[in-house]
């Protein structure tokens, strides 16, 4: 069963001529739409589990004592004064409207209703949100991210749901910079990151020897992929750790942050996966887990996300797996050597936490 987080508000965050814009959402709900199988949910009091359709709800708005377990006061405080004054640009790439600082409330409480929903008896529940997050810091907007989506689901799950230990696996081709620094000492929550080599691309941190800090030590895994690197590169290296660390940590609650910015035409990067690599990576992660909540981050070709994001949320709603597919390609895998050193590097490294 797969339920979908959104809501038409999310375009009052209003970013002009900018990557990050309404449309990255227009386009996917249309294409949801036209297909007919979105099951919209009048209300949230009652859970109706459609067996052929998305059960689509509406986010619930974050509190600001949730938003100030993850962010300072005085962070809140300045984003919530810039917006009321008409907005602007915070930094060179991020851009706020008069409404951006109550839809990013809006985008970290779609975050904790997709995790309720899971908690409720759903497979998976993907809140398809805007602005992103995982940039965010608790002192800082960063990269289009205002506030810091996953960080607030995660403390709220902690504080009402007693939850303990998290996974993160984020594929987005940024390194979420905002995310991993929140939880670089905390040895409950594991964040797992593939993206573009930070050497040559935002936020230039995110490199292998990033583990963590303190207790937190093992539990801040990244993968940078040199530019170029294929579908058969990402898979190589996800094939021979994703299941093995997944089972060795143990977690509680499983989080995806969903990019499509790795996508050959993204015009914001330089890796080249393809269409089939998103059915592929959400198979794989549903054949380790049974329960997952997906997060949007990045993307920024509009024919990517509508065609992606259908190909990724018909194996959530059908409970798909591509095990013929990953047979085939993995007959015909060719990766760089680049890759296998890259491989063999995090191996060396993580070999005292994890047996893969």
């Amino acid at each position: 069963m797969m339920a979908l987080v959104h809501s038409q508000d999310y375009e009052k965050h209003e970013t002009g001529i900018h990557p990050e814009n309404k449309e990255r959402l227009r386009v996917i709900i249309n294409t949801l739409e036209k297909e007919g199988i979105l099951n919209h949910i009048p209300t949230n009091k009652h859970i109706l589990k459609s067996r052929n359709k998305i059960d689509v709800f509406r986010p619930e708005t974050a509190s600001l004592k949730d938003i100030l377990k993850v962010h300072s006061e005085s962070y809140v405080k300045y984003l919530k004064s810039f917006c009321d004054s008409g907005g602007g640009y915070l930094d060179p790439d991020t851009v706020v409207s008069k409404d951006s600082y109550k839809i990013a409330k809006l985008a970290a409480g779609g975050a904790i209703t997709a995790s309720k929903l899971v908690l409720n008896g759903y497979n998976s529940a993907y809140s398809l949100a805007r602005p992103p997050g995982h940039h965010a810091t608790r002192e800082n907007a960063m990269g289009f991210c205002l506030f810091n989506n996953i960080a607030i689901a995660i403390e709220h799950l902690k504080k009402y749901n007693k939850i303990k230990k998290f996974i993160i696996f984020d594929f987005d081709v940024h390194y979420g910079n905002g995310t991993a620094e929140m939880y670089l000492n905390d040895p409950n929550v594991l964040y797992i990151s593939i993206h573009q080599d930070p050497s040559t691309l935002f936020p230039g941190s995110g490199f292998i020897e990033e583990i963590g800090v303190d207790e937190g030590e093992g539990c801040n895994m990244n993968i940078p992929m040199p530019p170029g690197s294929s579908n058969q590169d990402y898979m190589y290296i996800l094939e021979r750790i994703l299941e093995p660390v997944f089972n060795d940590f143990d977690a509680e609650f499983q989080f995806l942050e969903v990019g499509f910015d790795a996508h050959k035409d993204d015009p914001l990067s330089r890796i080249n996966l393809d269409d089939e690599f998103y059915p592929w990576i959400t198979s794989k992660i549903m054949n380790i887990t049974n329960q997952l909540v997906l997060i949007l981050e990045g993307g920024y070709n509009l024919s990517v996300l509508s065609r992606c994001n259908m190909k990724m949320i018909n194996v959530l709603r059908n409970e798909l797996t591509y095990e013929e597919e990953i047979h085939k390609i993995g007959n015909e895998i060719k990766v760089s050597n680049e890759t296998k050193k890259i491989f063999h590097n995090i191996q060396d490294i993580f070999s005292s936490f994890y047996d893969f």
